[in-house]
């Protein structure tokens, strides 16, 4: 993965463009899993075979079967939901809150002020550090597993709440697709600064900063990023602050925090977008020491990855996993009820 990857606490769907090719003019008329194996010489046909069957093989930018016969300038791609170089992953005895776990995968509810995966500066102590030594203490060792956690998407460092990985290479191809495809179901519940007026529906590209290349801005003209879409409902209103359900149609790096920044509603108590200091209410002193008292309930944003629904990899059925607020953001509401009320 290069540098500016990882840069980021990915918090959601990414797929690595993992091998490029084009087709000779000469080349001969053959299928495409015997092309790719004949330039991967370090790649199974299995694994290829699994990624075709995924949707994760494309030729000239539309998906492919395995058995699509390659022609004389036909240009191939190879995506995968993972970056083709990782760093050594070492196992750590860490306690896991698991909701559900079977053969193909696990799905976890991550508590606050964990990394998800191994980077700069944390090179241990994370999720993935946690999952690689859970999966080496099952009982039964797992069928297909591909010695790494799959992950197909993430949840930033201080996000909390429900988490699917993937423990095989079927799974894992399977499970970023549906995220890719944006089929998967995604709710969070967010408290931000300010009076929501109503639901609304955020669209604005979103791309690294200009000024700030750490953290993530709007392009509402296009011309830059990706496309972003959240949905936006008002759960419960506490005057200077609001407490929202948002609904991912796009999954982008820190899209939730970047989209209601950006219309004036960043999340209360992010460290990164503007929503750690006093947004909205009055200058007393009283009043800031309330909401120096409600910074000290969690220890960054105020967001938490309530449900996910997605089809399982290999029953095909719907799964659909929910999870209780943590107990800091609990808190965090019960003050502010208690603080309208007076």
């Amino acid at each position: 993965m290069n540098d500016s990857v990882q840069e980021f606490d990915q918090e959601e769907e990414e797929l690595f463009e993992h091998y490029r090719f084009k087709a000779d003019p000469g080349q001969e008329v053959i299928r495409i899993d015997k092309f790719l194996l004949d330039r991967m010489p370090n790649t199974s046909r299995n694994k290829i075979q699994v990624a075709a069957k995924n949707g994760n093989i494309l030729v000239n930018t539309q998906v492919v079967k395995q058995n699509y016969r390659i022609k004389p300038g036909d240009e191939v791609s190879m995506v995968l939901p993972y970056p083709v170089r990782e760093i050594e992953l070492i196992a750590q005895d860490i306690p896991l809150d698991i909701v559900y776990e079977d053969q193909d995968l696990i799905v976890i509810n991550k508590p606050a002020n964990m990394v998800v995966h191994p980077g700069y500066g944390n090179y241990t102590g994370t999720l993935v550090n946690a999952l690689v030594y859970h999966f080496d203490q099952l009982p039964v060792r797992m069928h297909d597993y591909f010695g790494r956690p799959g992950l197909v998407h993430r949840l930033d460092k201080h996000t909390t709440g429900i988490m699917v990985v993937a423990k095989t290479e079927n799974a894992l191809t399977q499970l970023a697709k549906q995220f890719y495809d944006r089929t998967t179901e995604r709710r969070y519940h967010a408290l931000v600064w300010g009076d929501l007026e109503a639901d609304v529906r955020i669209e604005g590209n979103l791309g690294r900063s200009l000024q700030n290349r750490k953290v993530m801005a709007v392009f509402p003209e296009g011309d830059h990023g990706k496309h972003a879409v959240t949905h936006v409902k008002v759960l419960k209103r506490y005057g200077l602050v609001t407490l929202v359900e948002c609904k991912l149609e796009t999954g982008r790096t820190h899209q939730i925090r970047t989209h209601l920044k950006w219309i004036g509603h960043p999340l209360f108590h992010d460290l990164e977008y503007g929503g750690d200091k006093v947004v909205k209410g009055t200058t007393s002193a009283a009043y800031k020491q309330f909401i120096s008292n409600c910074f000290d309930l969690i220890p960054g944003q105020a967001l938490h990855a309530k449900s996910l629904g997605f089809y399982h990899p290999s029953k095909g059925e719907w799964m659909q996993f929910d999870s209780e607020l943590p107990i800091g953001f609990k808190a965090l509401l019960d003050k502010w009820e208690r603080y309208v009320v007076g």
